[in-house]
Formats: structure tokens, sequence, C-alpha cells
């Protein structure tokens, strides 16, 4: 049997863009099906129409011979008509539903013995009044799909905290529920990105450290400093904070089925639980880093996965590297007008643009920044970062 040639990509978000130059080099063909013109990976649209249609996904499929994914949003009927049509898709419906509904997800995980926030399913003010009387009268309440970028999650610590979004499913006419979960008290958060060929094959990145900022990712360090100390072990034994975040990750990828790049985003509770926060099946900003820090970045990772060929390299080129995202970007400029100043001042960054117009907390670029010293690292990157600030 043949090694497919030409991927498909729904989507023309930045990850669809970034999958583009690996392709190149590759000597893969890769195609895009955007929402709309102009998107970031629009270089590569050979078509521009809406994901949620079977009949323009199905005709975009056509000319392809592997699809895969910029995102999670495909409808689960068009993921089957595909499927159904003899394209493959990867990851396949049953393993991405897990990464579209968060309650689906945070049964299957706890299916799979691994360890998450205590949780509970609400389906009103009520039901949820007495998930916060019983968890210190505070929690975090998430909407089951949807949200990204702390979007659809809100701390609440009164049952009628998520009045509007109570009231906004029963308007939608198919009811449903909403996720509330124990507020953890976690030291940091991590993320540990795995990826998994249909023939089986799986190899874990090191375990790094994510810092947010109001919801949004602004940093990651890889790997993550103090990873190797000691950790509350999914099977009860004592092991380190990186190898519980491979076994979870491994065990996740394996129980559904992920086949590309998958990312578990994790909490370090203080009291040395490694939690399962959230899924992403698909490259993750958590892993930009790779790009420029690692012997194969999770870019190429992800086509070789979804291509079924063998799986590259992990280890970092350097003992460390810090990712920095541009969030807004500089107001009536593009991110190239600064890069002459930024490039002069920091030789050794790298600089990535994903072609989108400044907008406040918007995603518009990262930079990266490698080497021994793990200081001097984070305040190159984020003096770098820093000439792209509105």
């Amino acid at each position: 049997m043949s090694t497919p040639t030409t991927i498909g990509v729904i989507g023309a978000g930045q990850l669809a863009r970034m999958m583009i130059p690996p392709a190149v080099e590759l000597g893969v063909t890769i195609k895009v099906l955007a929402e709309a013109p102009g998107m970031s990976a629009g270089l590569a649209a050979t078509a521009v129409g809406d994901y949620r249609d079977e009949a323009t996904v199905l005709d975009f499929a056509r000319t392809v011979d592997v699809i895969t994914f910029d995102h999670e949003h495909v409808p689960q009927h068009v993921l089957h008509a595909l499927v159904d049509a003899g394209v493959p898709v990867h990851p396949g419906p049953d393993a991405l539903l897990y990464a579209q509904d968060k309650l689906v997800m945070r049964r299957k995980v706890a299916e799979l013995g691994l360890p998450v926030p205590d949780w509970a399913a609400v389906e009103s003010a009520d039901e949820l009044g007495a998930f916060l009387d019983a968890h210190g009268g505070r929690a975090v309440v998430k909407t089951a799909r949807g949200g990204y970028d702390g979007k659809g999650v809100r701390v609440v610590d009164d049952k009628g905290g998520a009045d509007d979004w109570f009231q906004a499913l029963a308007e939608d006419g198919r009811g449903g529920a909403l996720l509330a979960e124990e507020l953890v008290d976690f030291t940091r958060e991590l993320a540990q990105q795995v990826a998994r060929r249909p023939s089986g094959e799986i190899v874990a990145y090191p375990v790094v450290e994510t810092v947010q900022k109001g919801g949004v990712c602004a940093e990651v360090i890889a790997p993550a400093p103090t990873a190797g100390e000691p950790a509350v072990a999914v099977d009860g034994a004592g092991t380190t904070v990186a190898e519980v975040a491979r076994d979870i990750a491994v065990r996740v990828a394996e129980g559904i089925g992920v086949t590309g790049m998958l990312a578990v985003e994790l909490f370090e509770a203080r009291d040395g639980r490694v939690l399962v926060n959230e899924l992403a099946m698909r490259p993750h900003n958590s892993g930009h880093w790779s790009i420029d820090g690692a012997v194969t970045s999770q870019f190429e990772q992800h086509l070789r996965a979804v291509l079924d060929l063998p799986l590259g390299d992990v280890r970092p080129r350097d003992p460390w590297t810090v990712m920095v995202n541009v969030l807004g970007g500089p107001v009536g400029e593009s991110l190239q007008q600064r890069y002459p100043q930024a490039m002069a001042a920091h030789p050794a960054a790298k600089l990535h643009g994903y072609g989108k117009e400044s907008r406040p907390g918007r995603k518009v670029g990262h930079v990266t920044v490698s080497g021994a010293d793990l200081d001097r690292v984070l305040a190159e990157a984020r003096a770098a970062a820093a000439f792209f600030e509105g």
C-alpha cells in the first residue's frame, strides 16, 4: 500500500499555517479548507467553505488522501460522513469527540482511571448550588462545548453565577448540562504532548510548564523546571512529575485511540497530584517551542503521524527553550514592521508571525529563544516579545 502524499487540513488558522513548512520540506502536498478568505493559512487554501456542511467537506476530501484538522469544531455528522465515504480521518470522530465535549471527556478520563479534579454535570442552579456547598463555596464552571483560551470558563461562588449559561442551553432547545469542577489549589500548569500514529507507535515530548494570562497561554518553558521532583503517581507508586505526566498522556492517547498530536493540559496540585484539565487533538500552543527547540517539531510530527510514517526524535536541541506568545500586537502596524528593531536587539530570538491583524488579546505570533541558562533565555524571550506590544 502506497503512502498518502496529499494532506487536507480543515480550518485555516495559525496551526494550519505552521503545518505548511514541514509539509514542503517532506515533499508532501498540503491543501486547506478555509472558513473564509484571508485567513492565517490562506496561502495554502485550495477551497473556501463551511466545515459544518457535509457536501462541502466531502467535495474537499475528494482532492486529498487523508484529512486532519486545525481545530476540533467539525461536527460529528460531518466526520462520520467522511469515514463512511472511505476517507482516512486523523484523529477519527470517536477520538475527537473527547476534545469536543468536556463532559464526555471527563467521563472517559475518569473511566481510564486517570486523575481529574472532582467534577459533576449540573443542569440547574440548584445542582450547581449543591456542588458549591460540597466544595467550600467556590467552583469552576465550564460550558461543555466551544470554550477555548479562557472563553466558556468562569469561577463562581453563588448558585446563580451561571444562570446566563443555563438560559442559553434552554433557549438552544437541546438542553444539556454544564461542567462544575473543584477549584484546584495548583502550583502551576503543565502540558504533556504525545504523538501516535495509526499503527500504534507513540512518542512523548518533554513535559512543559505553561503560564496563563487572562485564560490565554502567554509563556511556555521547555522542559518544565523541577519536573524530576516526586509526584503522586496514577498507580499509587511514587515517581516524578515528568513520568506521571507522560504516563497520563500515553494512557489517554491509547485509551481513546488518538492519531496525530495530542496535548494534555494538566494541573500540578499543591498536594502533589497531577490532574488532567483539558485535551487537544492537534498541534497545540504549548508545543510551539518545538519548532526551534526540538529535533522534530510538533507540526512535522503531526504530519508524520497522520501519514502513518515513523515518528521523529522528540529530544530538545538545547537545555532550555522558552516560547512567549505575542498577544494583541502593535496597534496600527504589522509585526513585520517591528522586525528590524527586534532582530537587531535579539539576533538569537526566532520570530514567528501568523499573518493576523492586531487585536487585544489575540495570538498574532510568538517568539522563541533557546540556551543553557534558563534565567537568561526567559529574559531574552520576554524582551524580544516586548518589541511587538501595543
